[in-house]
């Protein structure tokens, strides 16, 4: 069984140089509380997508992690690439700036009403945009989801569900305080923990149906051909013990771990 490799570089200012495939990351800006850090995964993203009431948070919001600057001088540093949704949370004044401003700056706008499919959440419709674009390598995309926990549950299931929907693409779902992300059962895994910023409380969790068996290293409390089910079972408040946990299940496992809150903003 193939390897997949992990590791939340992403939280660091810089990527450390190492000698793998080159990667592409996308940020996609939900409608919930911003994380502190979204500037540092602005500044790390080639892609950067709101989906629907996204805007709002990142016009109303971002300004507030700068307060020695302009609030308009962030907003025009800050612009996305691509709001795409229902539109039915967006504002008016909110799109019509972000849409004025890049034409005006000649970068282009795109924003994207996508009101006739209402079978599938804002961020599944930002996620299968951004999976159709060529020039993101999609081999090696990852795709980092801020505001994607918190507030109501059923739009936390959605994000969660979205990870199983897209198994084979590697989203990171992120709040200020933790991530979620998908590790599916075709692939051992390999994940590396950057201790300046994450961890240590961490877990996994059984997500589609129970594992009969789940394997790990480099946990306080390691799991040996575990079975892991709701209603019995599951791998929470974890510690990671070292720089490296390994897992292997027979079913897909959601891994989260905490995010210290000593984490630089950019």
């Amino acid at each position: 069984m193939d390897l997949m490799i992990h590791s939340s570089r992403f939280l660091l200012p810089y990527f450390p140089a190492n000698n793998g495939p080159s990667q592409s990351c996308a940020l996609v800006v939900l409608n919930q509380p911003i994380p502190r850090f979204t500037p540092l995964l602005w500044n790390h993203a080639r892609l950067r997508v709101c989906a629907d009431g996204g805007a709002n948070r990142l016009y109303d919001e971002l300004p507030q992690l700068f307060p020695d600057e302009q609030a308009s001088a962030i907003r025009k540093g800050y612009m996305p690439d691509v709001i795409k949704g229902d539109m039915d949370s967006v504002r008016a004044e909110v799109l019509e700036f972000y849409t004025n401003l890049l034409a005006y700056q000649m970068q282009g706008t795109n924003a994207i009403d996508a009101s006739h499919d209402q079978d599938t959440t804002d961020l599944h419709k930002c996620v299968a945009y951004i999976r159709d674009l060529p020039y993101l390598e999609n081999h090696n995309l990852y795709i980092l989801v801020a505001g994607a926990l918190g507030g109501r549950f059923d739009h936390e299931v959605g994000n969660i569900n979205v990870l199983c929907f897209f198994s084979t693409t590697r989203i990171i779902l992120l709040s200020d305080d933790c991530l979620i992300q998908l590790l599916p059962s075709s692939h051992h895994h390999e994940i590396h923990i950057q201790s300046s910023v994450e961890g240590p409380h961490c877990g996994l969790i059984p997500i589609g149906v129970p594992s009969r068996s789940t394997t790990t290293t480099g946990l306080r409390w390691d799991l040996t051909e575990t079975e892991m089910r709701f209603g019995g079972l599951i791998s929470t408040s974890n510690i990671v013990k070292g720089e490296r946990v390994t897992v292997k299940s027979d079913s897909d496992l959601l891994w989260t771990i905490s995010i210290k809150k000593a984490l630089l903003m950019r």
